[in-house]
Parts: C-alpha cells; sequence; structure tokens
C-alpha cells in the first residue's frame, strides 16, 4: 500500500511541476542567459546577399527574433505583431533600437529573407528605415553559435522545426539583456504590450539585465490584442493549486502516522 501511495505522490508532484513550469520537457526551450553575450563576430548574410557581422548591425538596442521563414505556424505571427507593436510605440525604429530576424535553417536562401522582409515591413504604417530591419540567413555552424549563445533551443523535424517564440534583446555590446515571450492566443496570434517592449529596448539600451517573470506572467494570463490587456487564467492557476495541495495532503498522510508511531 505505501508503495502505491509513493507512486500516486511523485505523479502528482511531477504533474505540478509540469503544469507549473510549462509542459512538455521533451520540447525545445529557452534557456535565459542573461548578462552572456552573442558573439558580434559571427557573419551572415542579410536579405540583400551582403555578409554583414553582427558587430555591424548590434549598434544600438536590438530586438532578436530566431524563426525560419518557410515556418508555417509561429515566425509569420510573431513577426506580424512585431510589425504591429512597432506601429505602436513611441520610440524610433533605427534611432532608439533595431530588429534582426535570423534564420534557424541553413536551408533558406537570401531570396526568402527578403521576400519576408517585404511582406513583414509593408505592416508597418510609420517611418521605418530600411536599415532598421534585418532579415538574415547563415550556414549551420554560424546559426549554432549564435541559438547556443543565446540559449535558444529548436530541433528539427522533417522539413520543419519544433522551436518556442521569444524576442531577446541584446544591447551594442552582445549582451543579452531581456527575454520578452509573447503571449499566444486561443486565435493563433501573438500579443506584445508595448509597454513591456519599450521597457525591454530602454533598459537594453543602458545594458541593464532584467530577469524576466514574463513565464509566470505567461501561465497565470493571457493577453487580449483587442483589448490590450492581461485576462488572468483562472483555470490553469485553479488546476496548479489543486494538484499543489494534493501532493501536501498526501505528504501529510504519509508522515503524520510514521511521528505518531515513533512517539
Amino acid at each position: 500500500m505505501k508503495k502505491i501511495i509513493d507512486i500516486i505522490l511523485i505523479v502528482l508532484v511531477a504533474s505540478t511541476i509540469n503544469l507549473t513550469f510549462g509542459g512538455q520537457s521533451s520540447e525545445p526551450k529557452v534557456q535565459e542567459h542573461l548578462g552572456a553575450k552573442i558573439p558580434l563576430n559571427l557573419t551572415f548574410k542579410d536579405e540583400n546577399g551582403k555578409n554583414v557581422k553582427l558587430s555591424d548591425i548590434f549598434t544600438r538596442s536590438t530586438v532578436v527574433a530566431f524563426v525560419y521563414y518557410r515556418c508555417p505556424g509561429l515566425c509569420d505571427p510573431l513577426m506580424t505583431e512585431i510589425a504591429n507593436v512597432i506601429n505602436k510605440v513611441n520610440l524610433e525604429p533605427g534611432i532608439d533600437y533595431d530588429v534582426v530576424s535570423i534564420s534557424m535553417d541553413d536551408r533558406e536562401t537570401t531570396l526568402e529573407a527578403k521576400k519576408k522582409k517585404e511582406i513583414f515591413t509593408s505592416m508597418i504604417t510609420r517611418y521605418f528605415p530600411d536599415t532598421a530591419w534585418k532579415f538574415l540567413t547563415g550556414d549551420s555552424v554560424t546559426i549554432k553559435k549564435a541559438t547556443d549563445a543565446a540559449g535558444f533551443d529548436f530541433k528539427r523535424v522533417g522539413n520543419g522545426f519544433i522551436h518556442t517564440s521569444v524576442l531577446i534583446f541584446v544591447s551594442k555590446d552582445g549582451k543579452i539583456c531581456r527575454y520578452l515571450y509573447p503571449a499566444l492566443t486561443s486565435k493563433k496570434k501573438f500579443g506584445i504590450l508595448p509597454f513591456d517592449f519599450e521597457m525591454a529596448n530602454m533598459e537594453t539600451a543602458q545594458g541593464k539585465e532584467i530577469p524576466v517573470v514574463g513565464k509566470l506572467i505567461q501561465f497565470c494570463f493571457s493577453y487580449d490584442p483587442q483589448g490590450k490587456t492581461y485576462t488572468i487564467n483562472l483555470l490553469k492557476i485553479f488546476g496548479a493549486g489543486v494538484l499543489f495541495f494534493t501532493a501536501i495532503f498526501v505528504v501529510f498522510v504519509l508522515v503524520k502516522p510514521k511521528k505518531e508511531k515513533s512517539k
């Protein structure tokens, strides 16, 4: 009987941890490397086919998004939301910050990068310098060095990739200062609060390393792009609470008889 209770306890605790901290551990995750530096000597090709070093384009606060241009799922909605938030913030692109999309697929070409740039920059309705959003491609070794430095994990599956979505804010000296996790809504759209985007860029410009509570916020709240507010996820919080207190109860049932027996 004790073995059965022990097994139940392990399952309950594991379920609580799994639910609370993000679900499927087998999927690629982001390991935050705050304060670490992305090597600025890495060379990629930009959307015009020109070889560029990261040191040439990381000249101010830079928002880095690891994507791939053939992505049928997360990448297009993420870059759409980047364009949307650029339209909303008070910061000036090309002056206060830049954006860099880096393909994780070494098979993708400059032509594909250029097409994606045309699509997403066309969504920007304010003045936007051409150099303020770069779309890069590179070889597998260079890509791996950049993603490893940033703590961005991804897995190739067939012709695509399994990956998560995150914006990484990097200072002009390559230091990683902030990770921002856009909320994915039920309509497969991302939501980024303009305030979060502005603050992340301003803090990065000052070289401040800001730990993210975004994972906890993302677990407890969902972002509503239409209302531009966060709404609380009561079901998730309630489920995690039930599992947590059930685990405590099982521990109490196991420990109390042992204490009474010892007395």
